[in-house]
């Protein structure tokens, strides 16, 4: 249990009444400075950790509960990797509410739970890329290819509004790091909100092909807000956007003649694509991580600096893996159920 519960720590709650409903609702979360993909984390997958944990007064949270509903429930419901980022959020949470004195110890600290290694996520060759934008209506085509030759994610890309879209002589496009990406909530509404972390805040330069493409994008959709709702103008949502479009583009139309093509395949998959070919194509790491929006964490990251050269040099090599190896004809007429 709970040191609390003894009351041996000076101005701590010495019954540790505080449920973890209300330790979730009255701050932590902002602290952490996520209200938002915090909470999109505690719906993972559809799934609420809340119901498991709401009614619990943190002082009545032992260690072997938490070891066993990570063993018996999470895992039960969620991959491996999946279990440990809710696990990790749900310690982060517990350790607001020591530092908030609602208790006295974290009963998730040196809590020893072994998660299988994550399998080595598949990428695609530029001509996959395209293979896959191809069997797509050409708005969702576009998506894909954007997020290949950029690494943005999914919700900066749906989250993504015209505004933050600069097709000029500087051609990029802006996170915002208080509203550059859309968070889906328990089934709720999709909103704006700030990207997964800060270093997420970013600009990410586009080399000539795809401005082309977007400044074509635009015309065809002139009256929309964002850069990529659905169809009907509205939000996408990943849920209907995999199943509209990704699946029968991964998997094959045996009706439309398509094989299967890279099965297993997911949308995130597209920022590992974007990452292995800057591997490829020399660029340098602290540039990879800027692009990518992950945090610079070791001394020669942060002796490291971006340069215009280095992007230059960067986008020539996206355009000429275009121009070399990609570049595809939508077909804008056809049937509507081959989109």
């Amino acid at each position: 249990m709970f040191s609390a519960r003894a009351g041996s720590l000076g101005g701590v709650d010495p019954r540790g009444a505080a449920t973890f409903s209300l330790c979730v609702g009255s701050g932590p979360l902002v602290r952490l400075q996520m209200p938002v993909v915090g909470m999109s984390s505690l719906y993972t997958r559809g799934w609420s950790v809340l119901p498991f944990w709401s009614g619990t007064a943190l002082g009545d949270i032992e260690r072997i509960e938490v070891k066993g509903w990570v063993n018996r429930t999470l895992r039960s419901k969620l991959a491996d990797k999946s279990a440990r980022d809710v696990f990790k959020l749900f310690s982060q949470i517990i350790g607001e509410a020591v530092d908030e004195k609602l208790i006295g110890s974290n009963p998730c600290r040196k809590l020893r739970i072994v998660f299988a290694d994550s399998p080595e996520r598949p990428h695609a060759t530029t001509d996959e890329v395209d293979a896959l934008a191809a069997r797509m209506h050409p708005d969702d085509g576009l998506l894909v290819i954007t997020a290949a030759y950029t690494g943005l994610r999914w919700g900066e890309l749906t989250g993504l509004q015209w505004i933050r879209t600069h097709l000029d002589s500087n051609p990029r496009i802006t996170v915002d790091p208080e509203f550059g990406a859309l968070h889906e909530i328990g089934g709720r509404k999709p909103t704006l909100g700030p990207p997964k972390t800060p270093s997420s805040a970013r600009d990410v330069h586009l080399p000539p092909f795809l401005v082309n493409e977007l400044l074509a994008h635009r015309e065809r959709n002139p009256d929309s807000r964002f850069v990529f709702p659905t169809r009907r103008g509205l939000l996408q949502r990943r849920a209907n956007f995999r199943a509209r479009a990704w699946l029968p583009a991964v998997s094959g139309n045996e009706a439309l003649g398509w094989a299967p093509l890279k099965e297993g395949m997911v949308f995130h998959d597209l920022r590992h694509t974007q990452e292995t070919w800057l591997i490829e194509d020399d660029v340098p790491r602290v540039l990879r991580l800027e692009r990518l929006g992950h945090r610079r964490s070791s001394t020669d990251d942060r002796y490291s600096h971006v340069t215009e050269a280095m992007i230059s040099r960067m986008l020539e090599q996206l355009q000429r893996r275009w121009e070399v190896d990609g570049g595809w004809s939508w077909i804008l007429e056809g049937p509507d159920e081959a989109w």
